[in-house]
């Protein structure tokens, strides 16, 4: 006894070819050619309850797919009747806008995210993603409609068919039929690349701040969403929504980091050509800034008094040639309760920098702190006796004048 039961795929399938019942039977058999491994590599996925609206919910209606594959393979539109027109064009218009905001939502996050990573990278701060909170409704409300209604609505938008039918004619030129060829191959690779870039984004910033440790989780989910989501693309269009802001990403934070490198090397060639310090060029500090030292010692400040032992104030410091003694000048993040860098110059004194941790109480340095905790001390933190000149011999006698022999 026969049990061939139509499959979800089978029945998807067969709405398509009748959808393409106008075209010439091998033509349509060439479109069908990568549409059946596709349909079963979703229908394995689903398992054995799989059905025709898992399928329609991933790739939209069967006719709408057809259409599809018809403007990709640049045949005409399928005639349509009269009656069926007057059904569909009423509930078309206000689900264009919706696909719309879906489509360019995207886009606009993706280049939202790009130029948020080049800035955060660039500037080596972690505050600087708090500018994605800006990108947050958008990208809600293009997965809610995404959700509701599926790719099917975006597909069939004017401008993504532009975009397809320009992708097409591309590819009918060899050399960027090579190139695409080419880009498709390192695909698998790139979506393992951003992963591992994500992770690694977050194990930079945590050289700058410690509080960057708060990020990894949300990163390393990203990692993982964009590794499983990236190869199911082709499959299941919704996937896009992960992979191309998680790559815009990726691109923008590449570059930042790329531009914080050249301004690094940039300021150290200006540091060192325009305001050299005093010490040999030998002794660096731990940001790669020439140090002040005495000895051994680094120097990180410099008190100056008066003959009577008063502390002066807004000094500047300059050696025998009229250079400046410039040394890398620190302060206290407020937000992270750090010390960091603020600059380079010669002034003195600076205000100490005392570092620690604190409880929810205000407790510094106690067994339960676990904030971080830093202020600026200001004035001198000593006495200086200075010595004085050694009193000098009582004044001399000038010699008397010789009398003069009376004649």
């Amino acid at each position: 006894m026969s049990t061939d039961k139509p499959t979800a795929a089978r029945v998807y399938l067969s709405r398509v070819r009748t959808a393409l019942a106008d075209l010439p039977a091998n033509e349509i058999e060439e479109l069908l050619e990568d549409v059946r491994p596709q349909l079963a590599e979703m229908e394995a996925e689903a398992g054995a309850a799989a059905r025709v609206e898992d399928l329609v919910a991933r790739l939209g209606t069967p006719e709408s797919y057809a259409a599809e594959l018809r403007a990709s393979g640049g045949y005409p539109p399928a005639p349509a009747a009269p009656e069926a027109a007057t059904e569909v064009l009423p509930t078309a218009k206000p689900g264009r806008l919706g696909a719309r905001l879906a489509l360019w939502g995207l886009l606009f996050c993706a280049a939202g995210t790009a130029l948020v990573a080049f800035y955060t990278a660039v500037r080596f701060d972690s505050d600087a993603l708090v500018g994605m909170l800006v990108l947050a409704p958008v990208f809600a409300v293009s997965v809610a409609f995404l959700l509701l209604r599926g790719v099917d609505a975006i597909r069939e938008l004017p401008e993504a068919v532009r975009a397809r039918a320009m992708l097409k004619s591309m590819r009918e030129d060899r050399s960027a039929d090579r190139a695409f060829a080419y880009l498709n191959s390192l695909k698998p690779a790139w979506w393992v690349v951003c992963g591992f870039a994500l992770l690694a984004f977050g194990l930079l910033l945590m050289i700058r701040d410690l509080h960057a440790v708060l990020l990894l989780p949300v990163l390393l989910v990203g990692a993982g969403l964009v590794m499983w989501a990236g190869p199911r693309i082709k499959a299941d269009g919704r996937m896009l929504w992960i992979a191309v802001p998680v790559s815009a990403f990726v691109v923008g934070s590449a570059f930042g980091g790329l531009g914080a490198a050249v301004n690094l090397v940039r300021d150290r060639t200006y540091s060192s050509n325009s305001a050299p310090v005093y010490a040999s060029s030998r002794y660096e500090d731990v940001h790669g800034n020439e140090a002040l030292r005495y000895g051994s010692h680094e120097l990180s400040n410099v008190y100056v008094f008066d003959a009577n032992g008063k502390p002066l104030e807004n000094v500047y410091l300059y050696d025998d040639r009229g250079r400046p003694l410039t040394i890398t000048r620190y302060g206290c993040e407020k937000d992270s309760g750090t010390s960091q860098m603020t600059g380079q110059d010669n002034q003195f004194p600076r205000p100490k920098v005392v570092e620690g941790v604190q409880d929810d109480r205000g407790n510094v340095n106690g067994y339960n702190g676990y904030r971080g905790y830093c202020r600026e001390d200001h004035g001198v933190p000593f006495a200086a006796v200075i010595p004085k000149a050694p009193a000098t011999s009582a004044t001399p006698v000038p010699p008397t004048k010789a009398a003069q022999p009376t004649k």
